[in-house]
């Protein structure tokens, strides 16, 4: 059985410094507008790199840090970043596997162009799923 400490320790590390630049633009966003007739080119700047942090947490730990997790805990585990992601809330990693997928869901959004009316329900979503993402620091100790 190969001891995968080292890889979820950087992981861990990789996943820390993700957090504190994600809870630096969450910290800006809740303070602004999520209407986009509201906003201006550095105010859309500024969620878009919000954007782009989020999904750059939910990347690293539902592709990286889960899956090491979940190889950790059962080597013989084998299936799709769903099934991984599932059995992380069977180890009590996550509470909510479908949240974690939604999310993952969301961060494909970033990728595309969007209508002004669909553009406010997105920066409403990243909002209420922020808070979720921040906690993974409770998981990860």
């Amino acid at each position: 059985m190969k001891d995968l400490t080292p890889l979820l320790n950087q992981y861990k590390h990789n996943l820390e410094k993700a957090l504190n630049h994600l809870e630096y633009s969450y910290n800006k966003v809740i303070q602004l507008s999520t209407d986009p007739k509201d906003l201006d080119e550095e105010t859309l700047e500024t969620w878009e790199s919000f954007a782009a942090r989020l999904a750059r947490v939910v990347e690293l730990f539902t592709s990286k840090y889960i899956q090491a997790y979940v190889k950790q805990n059962d080597p013989g585990f084998e299936g799709s970043l769903r099934d991984h992601v599932n059995q992380a809330e069977k180890l009590n990693l996550v509470e909510s596997a479908d949240q974690w997928m939604s999310a993952r869901g969301l961060r494909n959004i970033t990728a595309h162009e969007y209508k002004e009316e669909s553009l406010k329900v997105f920066f409403e979503s990243l909002l209420d799923f922020a808070p979720t993402a921040l906690k993974l620091r409770q998981s990860l100790q």
